[in-house]
């Protein structure tokens, strides 16, 4: 049989090839970061940081969101299904037989993470925080999982409602004072608001903290406060939940 002549290698083998693309990407793999966060990171030059920024982004494997706190201040966030889109298509290049395995955020059985506990984050502890507990609540169940913010007010109706489309109850959460779990140690801290992380860097103990840069669907754009708005929210962090299971297994 003959072997079918070979195309050029797919792009993203050669985007992720180089050292500090490979660093950055592997960086914001973990958690959203500004520029000065990732200099610090790699101990690189800004300039140069920022030119392999621009070529994650032109390649559209990065995208960028405005601070909420400090518009001057941008999060580089990597998109995780489009890498894995972007690697299954090179493997499957490769031979047709190889894939990536597709992810998913249902706990298979004897993969439990007995012992694993995160703390959600966010200023009011009304929407986002309290829609990621319940996400990763019911995708994981053997996760310890709790939510607060450090200036708490009550769990708002439209992110009950948009969890409750999803089959999922939060209902019966409440909002609490970060400063109630300043005693506990977490395993890992999940800040979900800009306003929180630049105003209060100083959150409760934890062996790993990430920062998700999410818009606040209370007070943010033209559909602040609309049920859809609490709905894209939701969207965004189901996807990032189910990301996050699997190193929480240490997969």
């Amino acid at each position: 049989m003959a072997i079918p002549t070979p195309g050029p290698p797919p792009p993203v083998l050669a985007l992720g090839a180089d050292p500090v693309r490979w660093a950055l990407m592997r960086e914001l793999s973990q958690s959203d970061r500004q520029v000065d966060e990732l200099v610090d990171a790699l101990k690189k030059p800004q300039n140069l940081v920022s030119y392999h920024l621009g070529k994650l982004r032109a390649a559209q494997v990065i995208s960028v969101r405005r601070s909420s706190h400090d518009a001057r201040g941008l999060y580089y966030r990597l998109d995780l299904p489009r890498c894995q889109e972007l690697l299954s298509g090179a493997v499957h290049a490769l031979h047709q037989s190889l894939e990536v395995t597709a992810m998913t955020s249902v706990r298979e059985p004897g993969s439990a993470v007995r012992g694993t506990s995160v703390l959600f984050l966010c200023t009011a502890n009304s929407a986002r925080s309290q829609m990621a507990e319940g996400l990763l609540r019911a995708a994981a169940a053997d996760v310890s999982v709790a939510s607060a913010g450090n200036k708490p007010s009550s769990v708002h109706p439209n992110a009950i409602r948009a969890m409750k489309k999803r089959g999922i109850d939060i209902s019966g959460q409440t909002s609490k004072h970060l400063d109630g779990f300043r005693e506990t140690a977490f395993d890992t801290v999940v800040t979900v608001c800009d306003h929180l992380k630049e105003e209060c860097p100083d959150v409760p103990r934890a062996g790993h903290v990430v920062h998700w840069s999410i818009p606040d669907p209370v007070s943010e754009g033209e559909n602040a406060g609309k049920l859809s708005a609490f709905e894209r929210v939701a969207d965004e962090l189901a996807v990032r939940v189910q990301y996050l299971i699997p190193v929480l297994r240490g997969a």
